[in-house]
């Protein structure tokens, strides 16, 4: 049996209660909550090992030995900071850790301390009752995945690389939760890809001059020409294999006929017949890049000689080439565009035995559930993990109730998780840890 229920709820509470906020101005300090996990490891015998990549940047490491040595190791990893909210704009204070009525508030519930609470009450239970996993299974506590991962994962992967001697596959966050597709379908999406990272900056040089004059060689003009056709352009549809199985996994857990095979198949008009179930996918048919910020000017009559511009481009696995030909099309001759922050896709394997042992410990747990792989839209510390040959996959289990919008809670206001939720989590967690070969 997992760890008591109060147990995984207190951890959750108390890591939400340490406020980790991340602004990416370099301000976050991990430190107390590492410390928090470091000693929560050692209360039942777990050596962990607390890592500063700067003053107060920390990570924590540890590392339990399996059953069957011989084996491949899992690494199981979250992160300990969190995005910024305002107080004045939740029910509850964002950092109190309340319990109310069955759910647990604040920043950090479910991205990422609940399963930051999870990992840790898992492992105190197979110490607190003598038992082990199959395979080696390395914790990792990370800083800054909330900015640029330049301070946690990227950190140790550059520089501690051999604390993560042997592990081939990774889990953590954003996959399967609970999603209701309606007529009482519950879906539970695990994460078996993640789009690439490709945020650009767009750069137009023109003639200075004054806003009164003729000026036919206005950067502003240039930037906002190629800004509006990144904003309109409609990229195609490519089916990435996680994407396909996705697709196929749901239609068929909905009774619709999907045949992704077939030359008349149309990815909208499918997705049209899936319901709410459609955002599981749709953000990830096809590349994209959506224009988030202008910088140009400082005075209404004065003609600026440069104009900078930011899109979030994210790329599919196997899709690099076909988006910088086509960024460079939109952006077009009088801009010039380069990577601001880039970051690999990531592809896993639906079809091989972990995921089938991931799935096994959800419908043991939610039995009549359908088990469906997802790609995920954004990105997470997987990226910097699969440098180390590490195959990664989204698997942060949560049993949700209807009209709980778990995706809208990301990074969103009154942030929130039922303890229930929390305690189902633990217990596929400690089921497929301790089952999966």
């Amino acid at each position: 049996m997992a760890d008591r229920p109060s147990d995984v709820t207190t951890l959750a509470s108390d890591l939400i209660r340490i406020d980790t906020t991340n602004s990416g101005d370099g301000t976050c300090r991990e430190r107390p909550a590492a410390e928090y996990v470091a000693e929560r490891l050692d209360d039942v015998g777990i050596e962990a090992t607390v890592i500063e990549s700067a003053p107060g940047r920390a990570n924590v490491v540890a590392r339990i030995d399996g059953t069957e040595p011989d084996r491949d190791a899992v690494l199981v990893h979250g992160h300990l900071d969190v995005v910024p909210a305002e107080p004045a704009d939740w029910q509850v204070h964002p950092f109190s850790g309340e319990v109310r009525d069955g759910v647990l508030w604040g920043r950090g519930a479910v991205d990422m301390k609940g399963m930051d609470a999870m990992m840790l009450a898992v492992v105190r239970a197979w110490m607190r009752e003598g038992r082990r996993p199959r395979r080696d299974v390395v914790l990792a506590f990370t800083a800054d995945e909330e900015a640029s991962a330049v301070y946690g994962s990227d950190f140790l992967v550059r520089e501690h690389a051999d604390l993560f001697e042997g592990c081939t596959e990774g889990f953590s966050e954003s996959g399967a939760y609970t999603f209701h597709a309606g007529d009482g379908i519950r879906l539970y999406p695990v994460g078996a890809g993640e789009r690439g990272t490709a945020w650009m900056r767009l750069t137009a040089n023109g003639q200075a001059g004054h806003g009164s004059k003729v000026n036919t060689d206005n950067a502003v003009g240039a930037l906002a020409a190629a800004l509006a056709r990144f904003d309109q352009h409609e990229w195609p549809v490519r089916l990435t294999p996680t994407v396909r199985a996705a697709v196929e996994g749901i239609g068929t857990a909905l009774g619709i006929e999907v045949d992704t095979d077939d030359p008349a198949f149309d990815a909208d008009e499918v997705l049209a017949q899936f319901g709410p179930a459609r955002q599981l996918v749709e953000s990830t048919l096809r590349n994209s890049t959506n224009p988030t910020m202008m910088q140009a000017g400082y005075k209404v009559n004065v003609i600026p000689q440069t104009a900078v511009g930011y899109v979030d481009g994210r790329v599919l696995p196997g899709m690099k080439d076909e988006f910088e030909s086509t960024v460079s099309e939109l952006a077009g001759p009088r801009v010039h565009w380069d990577y601001e922050h880039t970051e690999v896709p990531l592809s896993a394997d639906v079809d091989s035995s972990t995921f089938a042992a991931m799935a096994d410990a959800l419908t043991a747990e939610d039995p009549g559930a359908y088990v469906v792989p997802m790609c995920m839209s954004g990105g997470t510390d997987a990226k910097q993990f699969s440098r180390l040959g590490i195959v990664g996959y989204g698997f942060s289990p949560l049993q949700l109730p209807p009209g709980f919008d778990y995706q809208a809670l990301f990074h969103g206001i009154d942030e929130r998780v039922p303890v229930g939720a929390l305690d189902f989590g633990v217990r596929v967690l400690d089921r497929f840890l301790t089952t999966v070969g």
